[in-house]
């Protein structure tokens, strides 16, 4: 029943994102799997109609935080104030203080103000004042980031990189896609129009269920070969680091029980390994896709195959 479930959201979804279905999936599982999601694009191409898309269908609180090059961590995270008649400080939410964030154009902003995301998006909690105050359950922060050929662009650090599970990129539509779109009604009306498919406790069920998607000893294997031959081969500066293997490992039981099985495949873990090890190893390569080419031509299933089969 969840399945159908989850397969009436993303046709829905790609009633409104026109012609980027894989995009859509990435971004579910991201989410599925507890994850942040970075959309790296140029302006235009639905980056923000993606966010909005997810948060309607899934029914959750929705802030969009335009970033700027003038944004202070207080207009994030919120701040205290103090009330003279009570002699004392009140903490004012900010509005991170949502289920679902867009931080939107996150690399205009000075890196000051991008830390401010570090804590809310590791722990799920923000601190003012040495006062720590939770944020929703669930938590899902999409960040949009302009190329960094852009005018007014702050490269994101390696460790605000690792924060977001995924990254990927929408790229424009294709030539049925987009005469859909200019043929078509307008995104706003028809986001208006997006009832909820799936609600905040089946969301954070199926959250649940992701950790119970099995890995197998052989599984594990091949997914420990990929780590090391990124921290091994001459293709990469920097490897995947433990946390990244673990990343890894959930996004690929989330693809998995996107599916509808119980238990880990290596095309799950190749599926998801663009959008999740792209971002972490340094290589001269181009996109995500071209970065992680190596370890797809040189990390074979072949081990994987033969204890299978054995099994059988």
């Amino acid at each position: 029943m969840m399945d159908n479930t989850l397969n009436n959201l993303l046709a829905a979804a790609n009633q409104v994102i026109l012609g980027k279905d894989r995009q859509i999936r990435l971004a579910v599982c991201c989410l599925l799997a507890k994850g942040h999601l970075l959309i790296e694009d140029v302006p235009g191409v639905g980056k923000t109609t993606l966010s909005h898309t997810l948060a309607k269908l899934f029914g959750l609180d929705y802030q969009r935080i335009q970033f700027t090059s003038d944004i202070l961590p207080a207009d994030i995270i919120g701040s205290s104030v103090f009330v003279a008649d009570r002699q004392q400080f009140k903490f004012h939410p900010g509005p991170i203080f949502k289920q679902m964030i867009l931080a939107d154009e996150i690399n205009r902003a000075t890196p000051k103000a991008q830390s401010a995301l570090l804590e809310a998006m590791e722990e799920k909690q923000v601190t003012v004042d040495g006062h720590t105050y939770p944020l929703p359950e669930p938590f899902f922060v999409i960040a949009t980031q302009n190329p960094s050929c852009h005018v007014g662009t702050f490269p994101l650090p390696e460790s605000q990189l690792d924060r977001f599970l995924m990254r990927i990129e929408l790229g424009y539509p294709d030539h049925r896609a987009e005469r859909e779109l200019l043929d078509g009604r307008s995104r706003h009306e028809l986001l208006n129009d997006l009832p909820v498919q799936v609600s905040v406790e089946q969301l954070q069920a199926l959250q649940l269920a992701v950790n119970s998607v099995y890995a197998s000893t052989a599984l594990l294997d091949y997914l420990q070969a990929i780590i090391a031959f990124t921290r091994q081969a001459d293709h990469y500066h920097c490897g995947l680091s433990p946390r990244a293997g673990l990343a890894l490992l959930t996004a690929a039981k989330a693809w998995a029980l996107m599916a509808g099985r119980d238990a880990v495949i290596p095309e799950d873990v190749q599926a998801v390994l663009a959008a999740v090890a792209g971002h972490r190893i340094r290589s001269g390569a181009g996109d995500s896709e071209a970065i992680v080419a190596p370890i797809l031509t040189h990390v074979t299933v072949h081990e994987f195959q033969k204890v299978q089969h054995g099994q059988h």
